[in-house]
């Protein structure tokens, strides 16, 4: 459910928007003047703010000017019943999204909050892209052993249905980028694709990272904050290394599968959630059942798919794709000239033994990259690479 915040000193204006906006099944929110209403837009999270320019104590320019400056990314949707082209025009140039006079028309209201919800979501994708594009620049599920081959297989069928994903495999092996390619091949790839690694999370942050968590829940809670399973309504969320999660998230991560709700922490409404859930361990969950870490109605939910990803050294013939494929992209990466491997280079790869995987191979490579000339060979690769990987 959407969140309005409504800034305006008249109380008909208020009682009228708030009405129309509640029945369209908006939560709302009121300021009866600018300094009360830029308090409130700075400490909670609103998706949509309505703005009156004539105001007491600050006047709607003087908020706006405040809302940019604390950073606060909701649209503003300025009103006025004394409004002109130039206040418009002013309004917009300062960072306002839109502009109504009063007296406010109802499909004017709408069409116009509409429109504002469809920013907010390309303002999240776009905070969502800019940290993870650098990341899976040029990457994608490279190699062509028959265990590989599978996993293309299986992720082109299951991808376009919505049901849940379980990945297991070594660390550094590739579980994020299976995730998400059956994002990019599904449905949803139009909408956020949502990281949690649940081991990164301290315990007693987990929760609050998944569900969100209302002002004043806790000591450094300042502000009303939504969790991932929120933010990744409608696209996928992928819990990483679901493993190490708590027996308390656990429970709550199986109520909002079952149930498709979540309660923010401090909260006591239900929030109606939709995304696909994709999760993957390096553990093996079975044997974390047996030792009552890990909860095995929660493990049903999750493995309606069970995939597994090889370790590097199960799939040796892929190394010299591999290492062409991150030698092309270190090298754009660092805007230099591809450099080559030769055959003995190449060689030398292949009888690595990769205990830290793909990882552990990217950054070999991108070693190489650096400190090679031109032609990378065999004994570089033995003098740059770990030694403890070197495979007697």
């Amino acid at each position: 459910m959407s969140k309005i915040l409504i800034i305006d000193d008249e109380r008909a204006i208020r009682r009228a928007l708030r009405e129309i906006l509640e029945f369209e099944e908006f939560e709302v929110d009121e300021a009866e003047n600018g300094r009360e209403g830029l308090d409130k837009a700075k400490a909670d999270n609103y998706d949509i703010i309505f703005c009156d320019i004539k105001m007491p104590e600050l006047d709607g320019m003087e908020v706006l000017d405040g809302l940019l400056k604390a950073k606060v990314d909701s649209p503003v949707i300025m009103i006025s019943g004394h409004g002109n082209i130039e206040t418009a025009v002013q309004a917009i140039k300062k960072g306002a999204f839109d502009f109504i006079e009063k007296p406010l028309d109802l499909n004017r209201i709408l069409v116009t909050i509409r429109n504002a919800k469809d920013k907010t979501v390309l303002i999240e994708e776009k905070k969502v892209l800019k940290k993870t594009v650098k990341r899976f620049k040029g990457s994608s599920i490279i190699g062509e052993t028959p265990e590989i081959i599978q996993i293309k297989e299986m992720i082109e069928k299951v991808a376009p249905s919505d049901a849940r994903v379980l990945v297991t495999g070594e660390n550094g092996t590739g579980k994020e980028l299976v995730a998400r390619s059956l994002h990019d091949q599904s449905s949803r790839s139009s909408m956020p694709f949502v990281e949690v690694n649940c081991a990164a999370i301290p315990a007693e942050l987990i929760e609050s990272e998944l569900f969100g968590h209302e002002k004043g829940a806790f000591t450094s809670a300042v502000k009303q904050k939504k969790g991932k399973f929120e933010l990744a309504s409608g696209g996928t969320l992928f819990l990483d290394e679901i493993g190490d999660m708590s027996a308390s998230a656990q429970a709550k991560v199986l109520r909002a599968l079952q149930e498709n709700v979540i309660q923010r922490v401090g909260g006591e409404k239900d929030i109606k959630v939709n995304a696909r859930v994709v999760a993957a361990t390096n553990k093996n969950l079975r044997e974390e059942i047996e030792e009552g870490n890990f909860r095995e109605d929660l493990y049903h939910r999750l493995a309606v798919i069970l995939m597994h990803v090889p370790a590097l050294n199960d799939r040796r013939d892929d190394i010299p794709m591999l290492a062409e494929h991150f030698m092309t992209m270190v090298c754009a990466e660092h805007g230099i000239a591809r450099k080559t491997l030769d055959e003995s280079a190449l060689m030398a790869l292949s009888k690595t033994d990769w205990s830290g995987n793909i990882r552990e191979l990217r950054n070999i490579i991108e070693r190489l990259v650096i400190l090679c000339d031109e032609v990378v060979s065999g004994d570089d690769v033995k003098l740059f690479a770990n030694p403890r990987t070197a495979k007697k």
